[in-house]
């Protein structure tokens, strides 16, 4: 999308200058607005024409049946569908009468500009009615990170040719019409009709809906409250059915006159209280809101966003477009957790149904790493959210056999609901993951009462897992059998690295955890034969390596599979999963995403340098990347390893996946994974930040293509600001008492007082390794120069 001349570069916004019905999806997601808790697609204020509709609650979803061909035991028994909630985003217009639809008339000017530092929405549009009654109609959206509950909109119209009668609809809608999306597996199985009506109201200009979900129960609330703004003689009347609540504004402007509405929206939902207690929920919500005003929420939004930016910001100088990706990236990223506050953080955050709304693993692997060090409130509140479900995930693990817990694939709640069961049966190492995650947040905050009260009962039901599914040989090797690793192409394998090397950490932490710990760990009764077991299965745990090759296997045996045969696969047959049986990816040396690569990236004090380098050629030339997940973590073991050019390459590919639609999904909602992937391969790969053990390392590089980048982050209470070009990394504490860090294995000590900058050391020369054919990274071409933030328009 940002290559459509519609869309243009420029640092700290996202402006579509014209529209374009072929891409509206596509932009209705790049354009959603969220909190973590409420999420507006970015559909057109009038509702129509749509690409898909979008109003999300964070948590809610009704239950869908999961149909099998033949039946198994522990397949889970229903699935779960995020549901698009009451639509309060909805400003309809008539121009003496005829409705204001862009497909209709003559449209000269439209215009929509995302600005990541208010957090703001903005719409221009100049049309001509099919009459000939020009108007021009200004709207501004916000869904607010200080009020949890709200989302507002201001929306003005004003005559461009004299006299005009103006009709304008504020609408609360219930169970819209959804679009038909095809079979395309990673899109969302919409229900018609997924609100049960229970109350509706109009009263003057106060709206409100409130409807329960037919299955999974859950009351669902939402109410609005408006301000007008307009010349005498303005009328106003509001009326209310099941599935919609209007109020309608009528006035005839004359020339310099404007009619302006500023509607506040507020939303909830419960699944124990009663409807009266979620109908004062949303009351309670909306009176803050109008309280405030709508000049105090863009006061509050502006606050909150200058706050994070300063903790969070990515400058890159050389290349404009990836300097407009990552902010655009660490925005929506912020987006999808600020507010979620013990809810889970979806694939695809609030911005549209794709994967059904549900949480994977990869918030743990992906977005959690990145907010840890630039909003870490975010990330306790996603892992208190995985804390909550701890009862599900014990007793889906009682239900297979097995000690612990085992967390879901996939889940929206906190019961698995995948039916493809080599994931939701065998993808184990989502507990390590979450495990591996708790471990990165408390050393990043020194946050000891969460690691006690949430931490280490997390820490220690995972472990309980790996050391009841895994086993000792007789040689005394500790082997985790028949799993399937983040490869989705390589299911139900022996010892897949990734899974044993952070299952290992995941039981060494544990057994640190309750060492600090001893009564919360008592109460959880862990005692010492426990934590020696874990330990020693940690000692003992196999990492298959092919002596004969000189490489890690991704699992046992796996080097020695058939390879795929890449020169006879079209590049019409990719994803690969779309074209071809599951049976015979499995059998053949063939991967989805990085796997051992990413282990590399996560547990790299695992590895030698040598063996990086060699494991990197080799898994490189068989990986595919049939899934947005994988060029981000390829991108940071290509840095580490040398291979600058191919780095920045994949860096290219994991930030422009939603802006250039690279996987054709966009229109579902935004790749919340790989837009964090863009600060993990910014700042894991180019900063060679590492966190394996107490300290921060960072071993800095640049590809020739970068003049410079520049990050701050958040660690243990200080700000901490790191700058690098292609010779020289300077550290600047920003805030906080004096810092330990190291620079390519040299001790620092950052303080207030001071800089300390080194010099970046040469990287090694390297043959450039293979891709499979056809399936190299696009070769990335520096954008020069951003547009002026002075261009016309720009707020």
């Amino acid at each position: 999308m940002i290559t459509h001349p519609a869309f243009l570069v420029e640092p700290w916004c996202l402006r579509e200058t014209e529209l374009n019905l072929s891409v509206l999806s596509q932009s209705e997601s790049v354009f959603a607005l969220s909190n973590g808790h409420i999420g507006w697609r970015g559909n057109l204020d009038e509702g129509e024409p749509h690409g898909l509709p979008g109003s999300y609650l964070n948590g809610v979803f009704e239950f869908r049946p999961l149909p099998y061909a033949e039946a198994g035991y522990g397949y889970p028994e229903s699935g779960q569908t995020v549901i698009n909630v009451t639509n309060g985003k909805v400003i309809r217009l008539l121009v003496d009468d005829e409705p204001f639809d862009l497909r209709y008339g003559r449209l000269h000017r439209h215009e929509r500009v995302l600005d990541f530092r208010t957090g703001l929405l903005h719409r221009t549009a100049e049309w001509t009615s099919p009459s000939g009654r020009s108007v021009r109609v200004r709207s501004t959206r916000l869904v607010s990170f200080t009020q949890r509950a709200v989302a507002a909109v201001a929306f003005e119209v004003e005559p461009l040719d004299g006299d005009v009668r103006i009709v304008v609809q504020s609408e609360l809608v219930a169970n819209e019409e959804m679009p038909d999306l095809g079979g395309d597996p990673r899109t969302a199985s919409h229900l018609k009709d997924p609100l049960v009506p229970e109350q509706s109201a109009a009263h003057g200009p106060r709206l409100r809906l409130l409807h329960r979900t037919a299955r999974s129960d859950l009351k669902v609330a939402v109410s609005a409250d408006h301000v007008v703004d307009g010349p005498e003689k303005t009328e106003m009347s509001s009326e209310s059915s099941e599935n919609l609540s209007r109020l309608t504004v009528a006035a005839r402007l004359g020339s310099g006159q404007r009619l302006r509405v500023e509607k506040f929206v507020a939303h909830g939902w419960s699944a124990v209280r009663s409807v009266s207690a979620v109908h004062d929920q949303v009351d309670a919500a909306l009176a803050g809101a109008t309280s405030t005003g709508w000049r105090g929420l863009l006061q509050e939004q502006r606050a909150y966003l200058d706050h994070f930016w300063a903790r969070a910001d990515v400058e890159v100088d050389g290349d404009a477009e990836i300097q407009q990706a990552v902010r655009f990236a660490l925005f929506h990223v912020l987006q999808a957790g600020a507010r979620g506050e013990a809810r889970a953080l979806p694939a695809k955050g609030l911005t549209g149904p794709g994967y059904d709304g549900h949480c994977f693993w990869d918030t743990e692997t992906f977005v959690l790493p990145a907010l840890t060090y630039t909003a870490p409130q975010a990330v306790e509140q996603a892992l208190r959210w995985r804390h909550s479900t701890l009862p599900a995930a014990q007793e889906r693990a009682r239900q297979l056999g097995l000690r612990g817990a085992a967390f879901p694939w996939r889940t929206i709640n906190g019961d698995e609901c995948s039916a493809y069961w080599p994931a939701g049966t065998a993808a184990f190492h989502v507990n390590a993951d979450i495990a591996d995650a708790v471990v990165r947040y408390v050393a990043a905050t020194d946050d000891e009462d969460f690691e006690r009260e949430i931490g280490l009962p997390l820490l220690v039901e995972t472990a309980r897992l790996w050391r009841s599914l895994g086993h000792h040989d007789h040689h005394g090797d500790f082997h985790i059998d028949g799993v399937t690793g983040p490869d989705e192409y390589s299911a139900i394998c022996d010892d897949n690295l990734y899974t044993n090397l952070m299952a290992q950490h995941n039981l060494r932490a544990a057994a640190c955890a309750a060492e600090r710990h001893p009564d919360t760990a008592g109460t959880l009764g862990v005692d010492d034969e426990e934590t020696a077991a874990w330990r020693d299965a940690a000692h003992r745990m196999t990492l298959p390596y092919n002596e004969e090759l000189g490489v890690h296997e991704q699992s046992a045996g796996f080097t020695g599979h058939q390879q795929w045969d890449f020169a006879r696969t079209g590049e019409d047959q990719y994803p690969l999963m779309l074209h071809f049986p599951y049976f015979d990816l499995y059998r053949k040396q063939v991967v989805k995403q990085a796997d051992l690569v990413l282990a590399m990236c996560l547990r790299g004090d695992a590895f030698t340098p040598e063996q990086k380098a060699r494991n990197f050629a080799y898994y490189d030339a068989l990986t595919v990347r049939d899934s947005s997940l994988s060029a981000c973590g390829q991108a940071v073991m290509a840095a580490e390893v040398g291979h600058m050019r191919l780095a920045y390459d994949y860096l290219g590919e994991a930030a422009m996946m939603d802006l250039s639609d690279l996987e054709g999904n966009t229109r579902d909602g935004i790749h919340i994974a790989s837009l964090a992937g863009t600060w993990f391969a910014l700042v894991m790969g180019f900063g060679g930040m590492r966190d394996h053990g107490d300290v921060l390392a960072f071993a800095p590089r640049l590809p020739e293509q970068l003049g410079r980048l520049a990050f701050t982050m958040q660690v243990r209470g200080r700000r901490l600001r790191v700058e690098i070009t292609g010779t020289t990394a300077t550290y600047t504490l920003l805030e906080g008492e004096a810092l330990d860090i190291r620079h390519c294995d040299e001790p620092l000590t950052i303080t207030p007082a001071s800089s300390e900058s080194r010099e970046v050391p040469e990287l090694p020369t390297r043959p450039a390794p293979d891709q499979p054919a056809g399936r190299s990274p696009a070769r990335r071409r520096a954008v020069a120069h951003a547009e002026s933030e002075a261009a016309p328009g720009h707020r």
